[in-house]
């Protein structure tokens, strides 16, 4: 049996956005594979005035995830490679949903609709970096076509984190 798609709509985030992120991700299975715990509301205001600029100043940033009955249920989206380890200078495409909205094909479906924003904004290349374990994200990396392409220490995790990516050129048959 087909499921229907899930109905999304991707926004610019809005100041109102700060606190819905806060209590959509207060939760300890979101936040799992980010540090365990919710940030600080500040953390999510400078986060979203941050995607504000991006937004304006490259066309795309981590966009506010809205459900068919206008709820906020996360962000997808993609935004310069924050750190100073890792794929510094690329583009990354990421997303996180409260728990309630997890495996009914969200994240999924708006990841696919930032790839195509991306391609439209004239970017070319794309990574996701994901810690390992976090098999729902890595799930999602390979329904949008990506590769895992390299591994990077994480300095906070003792661990790997896995780089996926994926070219957005398009490809001619010869």
């Amino acid at each position: 049996m087909n499921r229907a798609l899930p109905v999304v709509r991707l926004r610019v985030p809005t100041d109102e956005d700060a606190v819905a992120w806060h209590r959509v991700f207060d939760d300890r299975d979101v936040m799992e594979f980010h540090g365990g715990r919710s940030a600080e509301l500040y953390v999510y205001e400078e986060l979203t005035a941050r995607q504000r600029r991006h937004d304006a100043e490259r066309g795309f940033c981590l966009w506010t995830m809205v459900d068919e009955r206008g709820q906020v249920i996360g962000f997808t989206g993609a935004q310069p490679w924050p750190r100073d380890w890792g794929p510094t200078g690329e583009i990354e495409i990421g997303w996180r949903l409260g728990r309630a909205y997890w495996g009914q094909g969200y994240a999924t479906v708006a990841a696919q609709m930032t790839l195509d924003r991306l391609r439209t904004a004239g970017v070319t290349d794309v990574v996701a970096m994901v810690r390992p374990g976090n098999e729902r994200s890595i799930a999602v990396t390979k329904r949008l076509g990506m590769e895992l392409a390299e591994t990077f220490p994480h300095p906070r995790f003792g661990e790997e984190a896995l780089c996926f990516r994926l070219s957005l050129r398009e490809s001619h048959p010869e």
